[in-house]
């Protein structure tokens, strides 16, 4: 058994029950209360060289537990031989967890594994704790650090969908479960609908807000499309340091801690290149593997600057354990979005910048040093202490200058804006003055010239 270091008991608050609002849970109702995080699997399953290991699948749980504001006990894995349709373990698993409970007091059981209401409500009368599955947990973290109105709407339209799903388990007295009408009815039957009546109508509200606020960042967007500048994306999995690479970059506070699930709202930034040309950075949310059906939208909404990006870079952990398995989860998701990733001619270049060097060893260092000497592509560095960010930068450079274009064009004398275009956004090669007009010969990235052709008609 994982264990944590106990904290002070004094801290612990009562209980709550599901509130309408849906959001806050953990947060609000029984904050600081003691949790432990089970790992459930299947210990027949045959292996594969891209799944985690329950060990690894465990850590992340609690990587996730900690995140939030309680206060984690430790971890289990519960092998299985099978998986039981009403509590999804066997009486024996049941009894041993349930010791656990008893001995180290705990409050709150969280299950690294996604649970159906009927599951949920028996394990509860089972275990006599609150149960939550790992929907619930991410749920929890995204409603905690979304900071922008769409991402706030999206979570709770998430939370409310989950929510109705489970909205009978809120209540326990007899007569309010009866249901029916007549003399077989109960009061029970008319609360839940009217429960269920509150939030459907809350999710209509929500889904005309997110409609609204849709058309706002479609419109914010379509100004970026016109501002002449290449748009870098950094993905990669949750807490690989895409926060701490990007301020590195950037020279910005965005928020980074070693913590899963730290940054949720794409964050933009302007640089400069070695080359002159000006670049806008994304920082966007960090992936995960079986990310809850609920919040695809949501997860898919703070993505779409990266299916506008003219380079990815994948930041990955290269200290982490399951860092090649971490890639083919970022790589599918990628899929999933419709980058085209793969087209050596028409797709999004990939850089892959292999961070946290600082805390490899001499040895596995050197490794990833000499992987990235065959491969232009991969450039390993430290977000944290600086090394290699020099590279990644002048790599991007190189791709975009790639694709520069050598132009000769005259410009009339009163087409002042033009002039204005040419100089701030290309690498002029000669300007002659002629009777007609300055004729320029530049260096410019065809994406810029095109977006700008077309601006000006």
């Amino acid at each position: 058994m994982v264990e944590k270091k106990d904290r002070d008991r004094s801290d612990n608050q009562p209980g709550g029950g599901w509130s309408t609002e849906g959001l806050g849970y953990l947060q609000k109702q029984v904050a600081r209360q003691r949790v432990f995080v089970v790992h459930p699997y299947l210990k027949d399953r045959p292996a594969s060289v891209i799944e985690r290991s329950p060990e690894a699948r465990l850590d992340e749980a609690m990587g996730l537990a900690v995140a939030i504001n309680i206060d984690l006990i430790g971890g289990e894995l519960i092998p299985l031989r099978n998986i039981k349709p009403s509590t999804y373990m066997g009486q024996g698993k049941l009894d041993e967890v349930s010791q656990i409970i008893e001995d180290q007091e705990i409050e709150i059981l969280i299950f690294d594994c996604e649970l159906t209401p009927i599951q949920q409500r028996n394990l509860e009368r089972e275990l006599k704790v609150k149960v939550i599955d790992r929907t619930a947990l991410i749920l929890e973290i995204f409603g905690d650090r979304a900071s922008t109105k769409e991402g706030e709407l999206q979570v709770e339209l998430a939370h409310l969908v989950y929510q109705r799903s489970r909205l009978v388990r809120s209540w326990t007295h007899l007569e309010r479960q009866r249901g029916g009408s007549g003399f077989m009815g109960g009061p029970g039957e008319t609360q839940i609908e009217a429960d269920r009546r509150i939030i459907a109508d809350r999710i209509v509200r929500i889904k005309k807000q997110l409609e609204a606020v849709t058309r706002t960042r479609t419109l914010h967007r379509a100004q970026r499309q016109k501002t002449p500048y290449p748009i870098i994306a950094l993905v990669g999995y949750t807490n690989a340091g895409k926060s701490t690479l990007f301020n590195r970059l950037t020279e910005a506070d965005v928020m980074a801690e070693d913590m899963l699930f730290a940054t949720l709202d794409p964050t933009l930034r302007s640089i400069d290149m070695p080359s002159g040309r000006k670049v806008i950075i994304s920082d966007t949310v960090g992936f995960i593997s079986e990310l809850p059906t609920m919040l695809v939208s949501a997860f898919r909404a703070t993505l779409e600057e990266v299916l506008e990006a003219d380079i990815i870079v994948h930041v990955r952990d290269a200290s982490h354990a399951d860092t090649d398995v971490q890639k083919h989860d970022v790589l599918n998701v990628l899929d999933e979005l419709g980058v085209d990733f793969e087209s050596e001619t028409d797709g999004t270049p990939i850089l892959e910048a292999l961070n946290k060097t600082d805390l490899m060893d001499d040895e596995a260092r050197s490794s990833i040093e000499a992987h990235a000497e065959r491969h232009d592509t991969c450039i390993p560095l430290s977000g944290l202490t600086g090394y290699g960010c020099e590279d990644l930068i002048q790599a991007i450079d190189d791709i975009l200058g790639t694709r520069d274009h050598e132009i000769e064009q005259l410009v009339p004398y009163s087409d002042g804006a033009t002039q204005s275009w040419v100089h701030a956004n290309t690498k002029i090669l000669s300007e002659k003055h002629e009777e007609e007009g300055v004729r320029f010969h530049f260096i410019v990235d065809p994406i810029l010239w095109a977006k700008f052709q077309k601006r000006a008609g």
